[in-house]
């Protein structure tokens, strides 16, 4: 059940992956990764990129592959990211990357990946199948990523996380900002160095809440999105459901910090709500997953609010249904 996913969330990191055929990648030590995932299951990879933003780590959430030239996709290892091992896109990467004969590895619970995986000798990690969704198992995906990019060191202070998270001190909290937040539509904002965290919380409102949500970042917010909440006139009814959440960081651009707060002020003096919550924590990491456990409780209280399921995604199982027929 979905509150005991998020009170069992820390425990997660507790799990120590093992690259199966780690030998079929040989001694290159490769400084280019190339993650195919979609949904939950790139969550992970973005994290990474939020958390070691000077490594080269690109997500590719589509069919196939990206069009890169064959001796830059040479270049990576392409890792193939899908919790349940069945996502149709990433199914279709791990073939399209083996056609290039593409250095790949696999990082998947159980499903067509992992039969894939084992069938052509290729490199995996199968995470324990702990029949939770896609979203709630990013630490899992994440330690599994680090994993297979030869990442020790991510790994071990990934797991030392462990003890420093406490998921049910946060459940308050987030009660209290799904009341704040209920009959809205919220919006949240980030630095771009958080882009990640926000575009996280925004999926967790949108697949636990099963509300609408939105994200972007600042600066670059600065420079057009907020004069659609300037509306004016026969317009103004259009934006009179949002509410915006700020993701502040210590640790951001002072500047940033500056921008948040001048523009929190313009939406403020034309009626609108707003949030704002401090990313804290020991360490860069500490504080990514802690506003990701406030996002869960609020999500999930968002949920209960409005009467709706949390856990289950009862429009994507009825959109790949409709996906599979006729074939």
């Amino acid at each position: 059940m979905m509150p005991d996913d998020i009170r069992n969330y820390a425990k997660q990191f507790e799990y120590e992956p093992v690259v199966e055929n780690a030998g079929k990648l040989g001694r290159r030590k490769f400084s280019k990764f190339l993650v195919a995932g979609m949904g939950g299951s790139h969550l992970a990879a973005d994290i990474l990129k939020a958390w070691h933003p000077d490594r080269h780590i690109a997500v590719w959430s589509d069919y196939g592959l990206p069009p890169m030239s064959d001796g830059d996709l040479k270049e990576h290892l392409i890792i193939l990211s899908s919790y349940s091992g069945n996502t149709e896109e990433v199914v279709d990467a791990f073939n399209a990357a083996r056609a290039k004969r593409s250095a790949i590895a696999v990082v998947a619970a159980r499903g067509k990946l992992i039969a894939l995986a084992q069938k052509s000798g290729a490199p995996y990690v199968q995470m324990p199948d702990l029949r939770i969704q896609p979203r709630m198992a990013t630490p899992l995906s994440l330690l599994a990523t680090a994993a297979v990019m030869g990442e020790k060191g991510w790994v071990a202070e990934a797991r030392a996380l462990a003890p420093h998270l406490h998921p049910s001190r946060e459940e308050h909290r987030g009660r209290d900002l799904a009341k704040r937040l209920h009959e809205a539509v919220p919006v949240i904002y980030a630095s771009a160095r958080n882009a990640a965290v926000a575009y996280n919380w925004k999926i967790k409102f949108n697949e636990t809440g099963k509300i609408p949500s939105f994200c972007n970042v600042v600066p670059e917010s600065n420079h057009n999105e907020m004069t659609g909440f300037d509306a004016k006139g026969r317009a103004a009814a259009l934006s009179g459901h949002f509410h915006f959440v700020f993701l502040k960081d210590g640790d951001d651009d002072p500047r940033i910090t500056k921008r948040m707060s001048i523009l929190e002020k313009l939406l403020r003096d034309r009626g609108f709500k707003s949030e704002v919550v401090l990313l804290q924590g020991k360490s860069r990491l500490h504080k990514i997953f802690n506003g990701l456990l406030l996002a869960d409780w609020a999500a999930y209280h968002t949920a209960k609010f409005y009467g709706t399921e949390p856990e289950q995604v009862p429009m994507v199982e009825e959109f790949k249904k409709l996906m599979s027929r006729g074939r």
